[in-house]
């Protein structure tokens, strides 16, 4: 292997230019988290994701058939899209009155049986040093399960 090729391979793992925005190239490194976050997402959805997210399909359709259940419809929809890959997604919470009202019924429901699995599951996980990041995914699923009404799911 030449001089020229070695000094590629390391340029190029090493540091990219990005764009800031603002007309400058700004030095970033390789991010790490992007791969980082598609194994855990392959990983959680191999082990329970996938199924995890077919329940909430199933639920969100079966919602969906009564015109009154169409807006719980579309949060078990929420939940499925983030049950299927979590890693990488982040929740942004809003909303306005219709949607506090909307969480206390969700919540009496069954926003708190929801959350306290997750919230057992996320414990249970962080107990070992691999298991962190898992629960730390159930503890993003269980903060939705408390507020899905009026959250985005990025």
């Amino acid at each position: 292997m030449s001089f020229d090729a070695t000094y590629t391979i390391m340029e190029s793992l090493e540091i990219q230019k990005a764009d800031s925005g603002d007309g400058e190239n700004a030095p970033a490194a390789v991010c790490k988290e992007e791969y980082m976050g598609c194994l855990g997402n392959i990983v959680w959805f191999l082990c329970g994701g996938f199924l995890s997210g077919l329940g909430w399909l199933l639920a969100g359709c079966l919602w969906c058939i009564t015109i009154i259940g169409i807006p719980w419809g579309k949060q078990c929809f929420k939940f499925a899209s983030l049950s299927f890959f979590p890693f990488g997604k982040e929740v942004e919470y809003g909303g306005g009155a219709v949607s506090l009202i909307a969480n206390v019924i969700w919540l009496v429901l069954s926003g708190i049986p929801m959350a306290l699995c997750s919230l057992v599951m996320g414990c249970l996980l962080c107990i070992t040093v691999i298991g962190i990041p898992f629960g730390l995914q159930h503890f993003k699923l269980a903060k939705l399960a408390l507020m899905p009404f009026g959250a985005r799911v990025r």
